[in-house]
């Protein structure tokens, strides 16, 4: 670090915008090199005060994990580096200066810094169908996981009702758009949750329960390949899912689903997985951008914004292939790793490094302990996927704490049925009125009399 004319270090500030995969492990990264760098202050800013575990969020939503066990409170996982809680609300780049709201008044800060790294990541784009954005769950949030079980839940308990009889169809019909890795683990953890829990609704019987899968392609989990994706497509299509290809969701009202080729399907519930966008704060930014992502160069800086760095879903990082890296946690928390390394060069004045990652595979659970996964060119199946698929993740999940409480749940899941009980956040009720009128007292004389 340099130093003033009086010797003493000059404070460097870094500012990390955004607590996922990316940004968090950058700051794992900086929070090492904190212990010998005292001229060094560096901020995580993050909306929420956890950092969540995004690939086990379908087994929150199917009931297979406890909530709490797949979020790590960043607090506790920094220790020297500095953490804000609150919502980005403009970036001046000219400036150096990034303003955060937060509080109950959401009143501003201004975060100077020397080195920025962006880490936004993406939300969820409902592309302006009618209806998608008022009617459709989504699944990008711990939120979204915990509203979506308690929707299977209060559906149930309405379609065993009697009075439900004849609404009980739509009621127990679930569409799921979107034929990737969340679409599939969204709705195979759902249909094994739904159809574990009907032995608890005596009015509600398997012919009754309907899951449909809505994918434009030809098979679903094109980013494992066709052998792979039609091997799942068959297992999901055995257990009863419906898999409806080449079609996409046109239209969504309180009623149903529309599809592209004409098709309605009746249902109260669907659930939106097939589109993302970068988040649009990086919009308003006087960067190069490509399908909304920052274009930055091989050490992840952004060309033109000397400090200042972009990782994950909202960066767009050339492959020496000539293409560019997939936005996925494997590649965003080793891009994290890198940029730590290369701000501390900004810093520094030294020379950055490279990034560079080959995919080492891809992985998803489709339900019954059944897996697909494609791993160092290699192709798994079955039992063996589903199991490489929850050893691999658990080892990644932060935190020695999580990963015993995670393996806990998954034991516990083979002996005990499903919990069925809603997460709700609603206080007691209340009411407010005026105080009873106070009795007159009689004279003691006068009761005597009486």
């Amino acid at each position: 670090m340099t130093q003033d004319s009086g010797g003493a270090p000059v404070t460097k500030r870094v500012v990390i915008l955004g607590g996922g995969f990316g940004g968090l492990y950058a700051a794992l990264r900086l929070e090492k090199e904190l212990r010998r760098e005292p001229g060094l202050e560096v901020t995580l800013v993050n909306r929420e005060n956890f950092f969540l575990f995004t690939p086990m969020l379908h087994e929150v939503a199917a009931s297979d994990l406890d909530l709490t066990n797949i979020v790590s409170p960043v607090r506790t996982l920094l220790k020297r580096v500095g953490f804000f809680q609150g919502d980005v609300q403009g970036i001046d780049l000219e400036r150096r200066t990034v303003t955060v709201t937060h509080g109950l008044d959401t009143h501003p800060h201004d975060l100077p810094y020397d080195a920025l790294v962006l880490a936004l990541g993406s939300v969820t784009n409902f592309y302006g169908l009618p209806g998608l954005e008022e009617h459709a769950l989504t699944m990008k949030s711990l939120g979204d996981a915990v509203h979506l079980r308690n929707r299977l839940i209060q559906l149930m308990e309405e379609a065993d009702t009697e009075c439900c009889a004849l609404e009980r169809s739509p009621l127990m019909t679930f569409v799921v758009a979107g034929g990737g890795f969340a679409g599939v683990e969204t709705i195979a953890g759902l249909h094994d949750f739904v159809h574990a829990s009907l032995r608890f609704y005596p009015n509600i019987g398997a012919k009754n329960v309907r899951f449909v899968l809505v994918h434009p392609g030809d098979y679903i989990l094109p980013e494992l390949g066709e052998e792979l994706g039609r091997y799942a497509q068959e297992k999901l299509a055995a257990r009863g899912i419906e898999i409806r290809g080449r079609v996409k969701v046109s239209e969504v009202d309180g009623k149903g689903v529309t599809l592209s080729d004409g098709a309605v399907i009746p249902s109260r519930t669907i659930v939106w997985t097939a589109g993302t966008t970068p988040n649009p704060m990086l919009a308003l930014l006087p960067c190069p951008r490509e399908k909304g992502r920052i274009k930055v160069d091989e050490t992840l800086e952004v060309p033109g914004h000397p400090g200042v760095f972009a990782v994950g879903d909202c960066a767009l990082i050339p492959h020496k292939s000539g293409a560019f890296h997939p936005p996925t946690a494997q590649h965003a928390l080793r891009e994290g790793s890198v940029v730590a390394h290369n701000v501390l060069a900004r810093l520094r004045g030294r020379e950055p490094r490279r990034f560079h990652f080959e995919s080492l595979g891809q992985l998803a659970a489709i339900g019954r302990r059944t897996g697909v996964a494609k791993m160092f060119g290699m192709k798994f199946s079955g039992f063996l996927a589903w199991w490489l698929w929850r050893t691999i993740y658990l080892s990644k999940l932060p935190r020695f704490e999580k990963k015993l409480r995670v393996a806990l749940d998954w034991t516990l899941d083979v002996f005990f049925s499903k919990d069925l009980v809603q997460f709700q956040t609603t206080r007691a009720r209340t009411m407010s009125s005026a105080a009873p009128a106070a009795r007159p007292v009689e004279p003691a004389a006068a009761r005597r009399t009486a």
